[in-house]
């Protein structure tokens, strides 16, 4: 009896998530346009993406309705993939989420391709904020198309190394 109330406490307790994506549709060069504000997972998604290199927008303010508050933004037309976040006030967990953030998050996400209005990323979750930042990475990299992002970089020659390379072009990956 005391194994089944423990290993119920432990599904009544544990952060759940449902994803549905599909791999390697994200192209990681391409405009994101994300919405001002929100709670943590947003702050979070920017953040982590502002990490990895992707550009993001925020969008310009157009208009605050007066009687709603709710706000309106104009969205990047070169902006390839659009990022919606649904959530709930954070709630403090210093027993549950001791080693894990201390914050429990219960939040939606969802990324639309924009050029053909398919979504790539539906994502229902709660759970403890570190938690939640590592799930989001492991996300990403399933997300993110198999093509790197490559810029050229100057490498520093020494003379007597000069007559092997000199007409090499050194074309480089970027570091996330």
């Amino acid at each position: 009896m005391r194994k089944i109330i423990f290993v119920l406490l432990c599904f009544i307790l544990c952060g759940c998530n449902s994803v549905y994506l599909k791999p390697h549709t994200l192209d990681t060069n391409a405009l994101i346009y994300t919405p001002r504000a929100g709670y943590s997972m947003a702050r979070s998604i920017k953040q982590t993406m502002d990490e990895r290199g992707y550009d993001v927008s925020v969008g310009k303010l157009i208009r605050v309705s007066e009687v709603t508050g709710g706000e309106a933004y104009t969205i990047p037309t070169n902006a390839k993939y659009a990022v919606n976040v649904k959530e709930r006030t954070e709630i403090l967990r210093p027993i549950w989420c001791v080693f894990n953030g201390f914050w429990w998050w219960n939040f939606n996400v969802s990324i639309i391709d924009r050029t053909n209005n398919e979504e790539i990323l539906s994502w229902r979750g709660r759970g403890c904020a570190n938690s939640s930042i590592d799930k989001l990475n492991k996300i990403f990299d399933e997300l993110e198309t198999t093509k790197q992002k490559t810029t050229n970089k100057k490498v520093n020659i020494k003379d007597e190394d000069s007559e092997i390379i000199e007409s090499l072009v050194v074309l480089t990956t970027q570091d996330d």
